[in-house]
């Protein structure tokens, strides 16, 4: 694993055995982060909830003091280095349940995603696929409508992989991507969150890091702050291609990133020293 430069951005992104699609404990991570030579890492494995949602895809509820167990092991092991975050997922209909429970929790930092476009529901745990909601254009608005009441719910940190629906090839023409998606930037400027940029689409059959630098430049405009993550599902992803994710934001404009500590943000320049921060 390569070492990279010690003012590098922290990873904000990892999973771990528990998620059902990814290996290893949240202390592999932090080594190998620490190998890379990163500043911190969070852990940030998908999230439970009681509400039928994916369970092939997350923990189930009972297993997540085994999480938080696991995180505080890789925290002794590294003092002041391992973040306990999650990654929670926006639907419809899980407002309640996620504003008690977040809230009860001690993070650091709270990822908000969408990987669905239907609801739960009590009878079934399969849902539509992202790429599978009534064509492409109908697919993409209603996915930036749901990240926009993602942002508008106040419950979440940071908008993890803001344009993954191009996973699977599926692109609008830049027109038809603003029309879509500037409603839902807008909202998350006023809602003050961050957004995400994630190297795992490299990894994915479309090649390309998310967002798009389209996309970026247009948070930039916004002001939206960012953060890095390598969607690390086995240790050895984590900081992956982080080289052109700096590169990404700084060709978009940016020139710091946030740092989290219970929640609270800090922003740190790209060319400060590690343990550098100023108020956000």
């Amino acid at each position: 694993m390569t070492p990279v430069p010690s003012n590098w951005p922290a990873d904000y992104h990892s999973h771990t055995r528990l998620c059902k699609h990814a290996s290893g404990e949240p202390r592999d991570y932090a080594r190998a982060a620490r190998q890379r030579g990163l500043p911190e890492l969070a852990t940030t494995d998908h999230g439970p909830t009681p509400l039928n949602y994916d369970p092939l895809h997350r923990m189930e509820m009972e297993q997540f003091p085994e999480y938080l167990g696991g995180v505080r092991a890789a925290q002794r092991e590294e003092p002041g280095f391992v973040l306990l975050g999650i990654e929670a997922d926006y639907f419809e209909s899980c407002e309640s349940f996620m504003a008690d429970w977040l809230a009860a929790q001690p993070f650091d930092l709270v990822l908000g995603s969408i990987h669905y476009l239907s609801p739960p529901a009590p009878d079934r745990s399969e849902f539509k696929p992202l790429w599978n909601f009534g064509g492409i254009r109908g697919t993409w608005k209603r996915y930036f409508e749901l990240v926009g009441k993602l942002a508008d719910s106040g419950l979440y940190d940071i908008v993890g992989h803001l344009d993954m629906l191009k996973r699977n090839g599926s692109r609008l023409a830049d027109k038809e991507l603003r029309e879509c998606a500037l409603p839902a930037l807008d909202r998350i400027a006023a809602a003050g969150m961050a957004i995400e940029i994630n190297t795992s689409g490299l990894r994915h059959a479309v090649k390309e890091i998310y967002p798009s630098p389209l996309l970026l430049s247009w948070a930039r405009e916004r002001g939206i702050p960012i953060v890095f993550g390598s969607d690390a599902h086995q240790p050895d992803q984590v900081g992956s291609a982080f080289e052109q994710a700096v590169r990404l934001a700084r060709e978009s404009g940016y020139t710091d990133s946030l740092r989290f500590r219970g929640r609270v943000a800090a922003r740190v320049p790209f060319d400060a020293a590690s343990g550098a921060h100023g108020p956000c």
